[in-house]
């Protein structure tokens, strides 16, 4: 019996020991050597395929075990991968990021300077007689008004009886005050904070159709950092986590890709 006792004890300590080593968490911060960019880095853990956001400063925590590898994203940077072991438990981990090159596109010249300056200065500067009519026309848009703006308004001559003169527009009251009650009812616009920011994304990538991004190819991380650019240039959570509009919000997001694509290089669908 005591045996018995004894290991159901020990499997019992062994189950708890588990437990508690897989629940265990790093710590730390992502530093960029940039001060002036405040935007939160995406860590992920690839063994798990938890992740989470740093905040503003950089800190972050996330769940991991030993020889997990975690992976740090940001917008504008190398990616840093890490291989977690006993030690980084202990201590909280700093980890740099790397800024990227930024390649400025070759600019093909198709006119051959000749070396003769008064030949290539009319050949690359505006000719005289533009430069005299944009001045002209940039002097007369400055201008004040010689005579009054007319009226922009049809003569009673010309218009027929007004049926409504001193009736009350019952539809544009009701409009009116149907306007009052939505501006009161909508919530305040106020600025998210970490954890409102991360419920905000997670609420995106279950309710928002995200085809436009998976048909070039996009994997889960890449779509987490094009998230994290739209909501760095269009305030998304900031504006749309109280009042959640599926339909603005992909408009939105659109918009955001527009602009994203011209920067980072995509796969197009294949299919």
């Amino acid at each position: 019996m005591k045996k018995y006792i004894s290991k159901s004890l020990l499997m019992m300590l062994f189950c708890i020991a588990s437990g508690i080593k897989a629940q265990q968490k790093i710590s730390g911060r992502v530093v960029t050597g940039n001060d002036l960019d405040l935007a939160p880095a995406l860590i992920v853990n690839i063994s798990s395929g938890k992740s989470i956001l740093s905040d503003m400063s950089g800190k972050f925590e996330i769940e991991a075990k030993e020889n997990d590898e975690i992976r740090f994203v940001k917008e504008g940077y190398y990616r840093s991968d890490k291989k977690i072991n006993g030690e980084d438990f202990k201590t909280p981990l700093n980890i740099i990021l790397r800024r990227m090159e930024i390649q400025i596109p070759e600019v093909k010249i198709k006119y051959k300077p000749t070396g003769n300056l008064a030949k290539d200065n009319q050949h690359f500067n505006e000719s005289r007689k533009l430069q005299s009519l944009k001045s002209d026309m940039e002097s007369y848009m400055r201008s004040p008004l010689n005579e009054p703006l007319p009226n922009n308004t049809i003569s009673k001559t010309f218009t027929g009886h007004d049926f409504n003169a001193g009736q009350v527009n019952v539809l544009g009251v009701l409009g009116a005050v149907s306007g009052l009650v939505k501006k009161a009812t909508k919530p305040k616009i106020t600025k998210a904070n970490y954890n409102e920011t991360q419920d905000f994304f997670k609420r995106v990538k279950t309710q928002i159709n995200l085809s436009f991004l998976t048909k070039y190819g996009m994997d889960e991380e890449q779509i987490d950092t094009f998230l994290l650019y739209a909501e760095k240039t269009r305030a998304l959570a900031k504006r749309f986590r109280k009042d959640f509009q599926i339909s603005e919000i992909e408009y939105e997001l659109k918009v955001a890709f527009a602009e994203y694509s011209k920067t980072n290089r995509l796969e197009g669908n294949t299919e």
